[in-house]
């Protein structure tokens, strides 16, 4: 079960970086929210999930949809009669939380869902939001990032993510 979870959050965070660099508007907006709702002396801390909208409560969600596997619900989360415009990165349509028991799933539903959905959520949020608050982010090329992927036992990416981080100037106040 632990390894199942680590390579899970790792490779959910790998196509959560992935969306975000392709989407550069979102990660600004990420950035701004962080910014306005924790300031930039205070690192963000599992109290704060609840006053931001990022990243689990949508961008999390999103990832299940762009860019979908091969799983047994991949056709729903691609289907454009469930999603209006399903393989765009919108993650502004999870705000409403009137997504509907259905149409997303990621971590299955009922006897078989995963035990660890809160704690992936957590996990994630504060991992993501903690490298969004942190570092400003760019591709090596300054392209986007291919987001071909390949099917082993989680949806990979063909090619190894690579990307440049580096601190921004009041990460020492942040971290203090």
């Amino acid at each position: 079960m632990a390894v199942a979870g680590t390579r899970t959050s790792a490779a959910s965070l790998e196509w959560a970086i992935c969306n975000l660099l392709n989407n550069r508007h979102v990660l600004k907006k990420a950035k701004e929210e962080l910014d306005a709702q924790l300031g930039q002396d205070q690192l963000i801390e599992e109290p704060d999930i609840t006053k931001t909208t990022l990243p689990s409560r949508y961008h999390l969600r999103e990832l299940e949809i762009v860019p979908g596997g091969r799983h047994a619900c991949a056709a729903r989360r691609r289907d454009p009669k469930v999603w209006d415009d399903p393989l765009s990165f919108k993650p502004e349509r999870f705000l409403t939380g009137k997504t509907g028991a259905y149409k997303l799933m990621p971590f299955g539903l009922g006897r078989r869902s995963c035990p660890g959905e809160g704690l992936a959520y957590r996990l994630m949020t504060l991992t993501l939001g903690s490298l969004i608050q942190c570092f400003e982010w760019d591709t090596v090329d300054g392209e986007e990032i291919n987001v071909d992927e390949k099917v082993a036992t989680l949806m990979s990416r063909v090619q190894p993510l690579e990307v440049v981080m580096k601190a921004r100037p009041d990460l020492a106040k942040i971290l203090s």
